[in-house]
Order: C-alpha cells, then structure tokens, then sequence
C-alpha cells in the first residue's frame, strides 16, 4: 500500500445507535486525516434503509455527509459509491450534485448505481423491476444538466421541459458506473453475471466500479468484456478509470490466525453473518499485511488502477496502520507493496486545462511562471526568526510549504526552506536542489 495516492478511503458514515455529537465530530476529523495523510479521495456508500442481508448498521444521507466532508478538506476527490439512482428526483439530484461541486471547487464524483434492497424501492414508490430503466433515464436528464444545458426530456418515468439548474460549474463531476458480475451466492439479492445493461451503461461513463464482491479472475473477465463491448460500439475503454471497492480491516501481524480472528469480530460491527466467514474471506481483504498487498496485487493485474477502500472502525489509526504497513522493517519494497501499471496521470483525473488569460496576467503580476499544470514560484529569503517565506504554487498557490499535504509537497518543484516548515527526516535544501 506504498503508493497513498492511489487509494480512496470510504468516510465511515454507518452509524450505531446511541450515536452522538462525538461521532459527527469524529467523521470530520477522519476526512481531514485522510487528506493530511495523502490519499487521493473520500468516498460514501448510500443505503436509504438498514441493509440487513448484508449489514447491521444504518448510513448516513450521503450528500449531505460529502458536503460536511468539503467543508474541512481542499484537496481529495468527494465521491459516492455508489449512489443508488433510483430512490432520486434526477433534476434535485442534479441540483445537489452542482451545489457540491460549486462549494468543492470541483471534487465531485458521481458513482451511480441502481442498488439491490427490495424495501428502499418501495420505501419511495418505486418497483425494483425499473431500477435500471429509471437511471438511464435519469442520466438523460442529469448529464446534460450538469455539463450546463438546458434540458428538455419525455420519458417513460420522467418529463422536464425547459430546464436548466445553476450554479454552473465550469466542470462536470466525473461520473463512474458501479456494477458487473460477482460471486454467486444463494442469499444474493442479484444474478452474479455482468448485464449488458450495466455495460451499454458505462459507454457514457469517464469510469468503472466494480463490485466488491467481485474476485480478481472475475474482475479480469469482466474487463475483458466491457472493452470487447467499448470495440463492437465504436469506443476506446482505455480512457476508462477502473476504480475497485473493497472492506479491510489491517491488522499488523504476521500470523494469519490471529489477524482472521481479529478482523472478523471488527466486520461483525458493521456487516451481518448472514453470508457466513468463508464467503466474506473470499471476497474482501482479510489475512495479514502481505496476504492483503497479494489480494491488492491479484486485482491490480486483473485491471483495477484505484481503490477505494472501507474502514470497519471510524477510528483514524486504522488509517495510519494502512500507511505504516509500507514501512515495516525488514520487509522489502516489492513485499509491501502493489506494482501498478505505469500511467502518465493518475487514474480518473480530468484532462489539464490550460489557465486562462486573467489567471496567467495574475501570476505574471506576482512574479509566477506557469509551466504546464505547476506554477513555479520564486524562493524568497527567510524571515528573521526562522520561518520559510517560500510559497508552495502546486495545490494551494500562496500559502506556506508547510500548510500542505505531504504528497503535495513531494510532487513540488521548490525544496522546504530552513526554520519551523521542516519536519524531521526532511532534507535541507542544500541537500534537493529544484529542477529548474
């Protein structure tokens, strides 16, 4: 797991009763804890009802929880995964997904789905039979609506006329589409094959999710399917994110008995027996640290390029120990973490734009050289005192090198100055000279 930036973390929205003040203020500090440490993005699952086939806890509304979570980051990527289309009004919805993305400074994915739970489709009115034909229908409205277009639509199951939502938002969310085959199971509420609706789906899609209960030989065949599906219809899927969400619990030991033991009493906290241990070892990440990089690995040759992964404890320290498992010592590089494909950008981002004239007069104005998607930025002398001056112009353009993210630091062109912006362990910056 050495390489942070190529997982998201799910914010641990399932709540138990007896809940209080101290958890919401929990769920804050574990978002800005995931952005302090690095990971790429905060994700959210929804579930309108209690789940008790799979799970035995109750979630939070999520995009209302994904707007408290914009609320105390800057820099990860708010996504659902997945939303369940159906339970929605695709023109309030819409709204809700522009507001976030105009208050996120464009953070926003939306990974749709058409969900599984008999009760929460006639909990609103709806028969589970239209799910599918109710999000396509719905995706003819909201993409449309976000991309800034005015709308008109006569459909089946929805009708707009005339409408057009604001804010406008320079950019559209990216939107990825959850769904695919898994492993079969008696008590599954769905087949375990992957339709070909889910895949004429995905041809509007900038991504592809598949299921968590999809294992690596699985993942593979259906990757394999959705590109032979991308070629008969015209398509490339290789600009295609695929992004695989998974439950792990780390435990940091090398016995295997002890971590089994240890991480299903932390997914009975969150999950049901019902589909019994066997089957949930098949599927999620279970064993100690190297079984999981094997298991992260098998998917990472199967296709996936991003994972997003769920927390059994809303406890930040589970964070810490995904990211300290890369350090153990006497273990290897190649033992501690996955090897991914090489990508000249990172998955599911959106294309560089170029900055436009009044920004680029700006930065001139503030003695700013734009070179691609880095602004460099001239080092000024330290203050008296101690104290670097040097301004980090990758991520957060005009604050102090030390109010950012590692990864962010990394990633910049300027060394840390000298005084309180060094952390131990850093370099001075006689030793990294920038790269001019």
């Amino acid at each position: 797991m050495s390489d942070v930036g190529r997982f998201g973390v799910f914010l641990p929205s399932y709540v138990w009763a007896g809940d209080g003040p101290e958890r919401a203020r929990g769920i804050k500090a574990f978002a800005r804890e995931v952005e302090d440490l690095g990971f790429d993005s905060l994700f959210i699952t929804d579930h309108l009802l209690v789940g008790k086939r799979f799970y035995s806890v109750n979630w939070l509304e999520p995009i209302l929880s994904l707007a408290v979570a914009a609320g105390v980051t800057e820099r990860v990527r708010l996504g659902t995964s997945i939303l369940i289309m159906p339970l929605r009004n695709p023109v309030l919805l819409a709204k809700e997904l522009a507001t976030l993305q105009f208050l996120s400074d464009n953070r926003v994915v939306l990974g749709a789905g058409v969900g599984w739970n008999d009760a929460e489709y006639e909990a609103v009115g709806v028969h589970k039979s239209e799910r599918g034909k109710r999000t396509d229908e719905m995706l003819d409205i909201m993409l449309p609506l976000l991309a800034g277009e005015t709308v008109t639509y006569h459909g089946r199951y929805y009708s707009v006329d005339d409408v057009f939502i604001e804010p406008r938002t320079g950019q559209r969310p990216a939107f990825w589409v959850g769904g695919g085959s898994q492993l079969a199971n008696p008590k599954s509420p769905d087949v375990p094959r992957f339709v070909e609706s889910v895949k004429a789906r995905t041809l509007r899609a900038d991504g592809w999710i598949p299921r968590p209960t999809c294992p690596p030989p699985d993942i593979r065949r259906d990757w394999g399917e959705l590109k032979a599906f991308f070629g008969e219809n015209g398509e490339d899927a290789a600009e295609l994110s695929v992004a695989h969400e998974n439950f792990l619990h780390l435990v940091l030991t090398n016995d295997p008995a002890r971590a089994r033991e240890e991480q299903h009493r932390a997914f009975l906290k969150v999950m049901s027996g019902e589909r019994g241990p066997e089957y949930l070892e098949t599927v999620y990440l279970f064993g100690t640290p190297d079984e999981v990089v094997a298991s992260l690995q098998a998917r990472v040759d199967a296709g996936v390029e991003q994972f997003i992964l769920h927390t059994m404890t809303p406890d930040p320290r589970q964070l810490h120990d995904w990211v300290r498992s890369r350090r153990r010592p006497g273990r290897s590089a190649s033992r501690t973490a996955a090897r991914w494909p090489s990508r000249r950008d990172p998955p599911g981002r959106p294309p560089r734009q170029a900055a436009p004239a009044a920004a680029l007069r700006r930065d001139a104005q503030r003695g700013i050289r734009r070179r691609g998607h880095r602004r460099r930025v001239r080092p000024r002398r330290a203050r008296r005192g101690g104290g670097s001056r040097r301004r980090c112009g990758v991520a957060r353009p005009g604050l102090p090198w030390a109010g950012c993210d590692r990864s962010v630091q990394a990633a910049c062109r300027w060394p840390r100055g000298r005084g309180r912006g060094r952390r131990p362990g850093d370099r001075s910056s006689e030793q990294r000279r920038p790269n001019r």
